[in-house]
C-alpha cells in the first residue's frame, strides 16, 4: 500500500468557521479513522469509540439546530464532511449519515417538547441511532410494511420484524415505521424506540460482501411498549415522514459514494506514479492517463451534482428529484471508479494488500441502500413525467 498522502480536495469554504471545521474533520479522519480502517474492516470490528469522539467533536448533529445541540450547518457543508469521513472509512461516513437520518423525524416532525427532551442526547450526548423502514418482505415497496403498532391506553405496542438495519443491535435509539391503520402508505406512523426497550432484540448480523465493520441486522419487536409521547408526527403521517427523511438521506449516500471514489482515485494515482514497467512509470502511458482523467471527471461531476441538490435543500426549494439523481449518479460513479482503480493496480488491486479491492466491494452496497438505483430512476422519471397511467 502506498504511503503517499491523498490528494487534497477543493472544498466549498464560505466562512472561517467552515474552514476550521473542514480542517478538524480532515485531521481527525487521517489520524483516528484511516489508520485502522483496513484491519478493523477485515475483522468486522465496529469503531464505537470513534462515534463517541465524533459526538464530542460536534460532528453527529451538524445539520440540526444549535438550540438542541446541533451544529446548524447547511447541508452543503455537512455533506462535504461526510465525503471526507467516507474517504477515510465508509463504515464511519455511512454511520454518520444513518445517524443523521435516524434523527430527522424527531428534528423535523417532533413537538417542541419532544425535541427538547431527546435531541440534545442524540446530537451531542454520545448516542447512536438507526432507521427502521425496510422489512424482510418490503424493501423497495416500503409502503407494504407489516410491522404493527396497536394503541393500548397511553401506549403503543409494536410487533414485527425490520430488516437491513444499519447499527441493528448496537444503536441507542431506533426511528421505527409501523402500521397503525389500514393498508398502504396512509396507515403508517413513526415512533422513537429506545435501544434497550423490553421486547426489542437484534438477530445475528448479516455476513456481507463489504462494510464488514458496520453491523447490519434484522430487528425483532415482540410486544415492545412505547408511550404515545414517543410517537413522531400525526397518526398516519409516518410514510410521508419516511420519504422526507430519505430525500435527505440519499444525499448522504451520494456524498459517501464520492468519498469512496476519491479514495480509490488517490490510491490509483499514487500506484501509477510509483509502478514502473518498460523502463518508466505506468502513469506515463496514455491509456492509463486517459483512464485516470475519466475517473477524476466522473468524481467531479458527482460532487457538483450532490452539492447542487444540497443548495436547493438549503434554500428551502424542492430537491427530491435532484437528490435521487445524485444518489443514482454518485453511487454508479463509485462502482465504476473503484472497478477502474482495481484495473490500474492489476493483480495487486485484486489483493487485500491494497485498499482498492475493499473500496470496490464497499461501493456495491451504495447502489442498493436507501433506495436501489432502479428506484432512483423511477423517482426521477415520476418527477419528469408524472405517475404511470394504469
Amino acid at each position: 500500500m502506498s504511503d503517499r498522502a491523498p490528494q487534497p480536495v477543493e472544498r466549498q469554504l464560505p466562512t472561517e468557521e467552515v474552514r476550521d471545521l473542514f480542517a478538524l474533520v480532515r485531521e481527525l479522519a487521517q489520524r483516528e479513522v484511516a489508520p485502522k480502517a483496513a484491519e478493523e474492516e477485515d475483522t468486522g470490528r465496529f469503531p464505537r469509540e470513534l462515534f463517541s469522539l465524533l459526538s464530542e467533536s460536534g460532528l453527529l448533529g451538524l445539520p440540526y439546530d444549535e438550540e438542541y445541540g446541533g451544529g446548524e450547518q447547511p447541508y452543503e457543508v455537512y455533506l462535504q464532511v461526510l465525503e471526507e469521513l467516507a474517504a477515510a472509512r465508509l463504515t464511519v461516513g455511512l454511520g454518520v449519515s444513518v445517524h443523521t437520518l435516524a434523527c430527522h423525524a424527531l428534528a423535523a416532525y417532533g413537538t417542541k417538547e419532544q425535541r427538547a427532551e431527546h435531541l440534545p442526547a442524540m446530537l451531542g450526548g454520545g448516542l447512536l441511532g438507526a432507521y427502521c423502514l425496510s422489512e424482510p418482505a418490503s424493501g423497495s415497496d416500503a409502503a407494504s410494511l407489516r410491522t404493527r403498532a396497536v394503541r393500548d391506553g397511553d401506549d403503543w405496542v409494536l410487533d414485527g420484524t425490520k430488516a437491513w438495519i444499519t447499527h441493528g443491535g448496537i444503536a441507542d435509539f431506533y426511528t421505527v415505521l409501523a402500521r397503525t391503520g389500514g393498508e398502504g402508505a396512509r396507515g403508517i406512523t413513526a415512533f422513537l424506540v429506545p435501544g434497550d426497550a423490553p421486547g426489542l432484540a437484534a438477530a445475528v448480523p448479516e455476513k456481507k460482501m463489504g462494510l464488514k465493520g458496520s453491523p447490519t441486522a434484522q430487528l425483532h419487536l415482540d410486544g415492545v411498549r412505547v408511550p404515545d409521547a414517543r410517537r413522531l408526527g400525526d397518526e398516519g403521517q409516518g410514510f410521508a415522514i419516511a420519504l422526507a427523511a430519505l430525500d435527505s438521506g440519499r444525499l448522504g449516500i451520494a456524498a459517501c459514494a464520492i468519498g469512496v471514489a476519491q479514495a480509490a482515485l488517490d490510491e490509483a494515482m499514487a500506484y501509477a506514479a510509483d509502478r514502473r514497467q518498460f523502463g518508466r512509470p505506468i502513469a506515463d502511458f496514455q491509456g492509463l492517463r486517459f483512464l485516470l482523467a475519466d475517473m477524476s471527471t466522473q468524481i467531479e461531476a458527482g460532487r457538483a451534482l450532490y452539492l447542487a441538490a444540497a443548495r436547493l435543500r438549503d434554500a428551502g426549494r424542492p430537491f427530491s428529484r435532484l437528490a435521487a439523481s445524485a444518489k443514482l449518479f454518485c453511487t454508479d460513479t463509485a462502482m465504476r471508479v473503484t472497478t477502474d482503480a482495481v484495473q490500474v493496480l492489476g493483480g495487486y488491486g485484486y489483493t487485500a494488500d491494497f485498499p482498492v479491492e475493499r473500496y470496490m466491494r464497499e461501493a456495491k452496497v451504495l447502489q442498493i441502500v436507501e433506495g436501489t438505483n432502479q428506484i432512483q430512476r423511477m423517482v426521477v422519471a415520476r418527477h419528469l413525467l408524472g405517475p404511470e397511467s394504469r
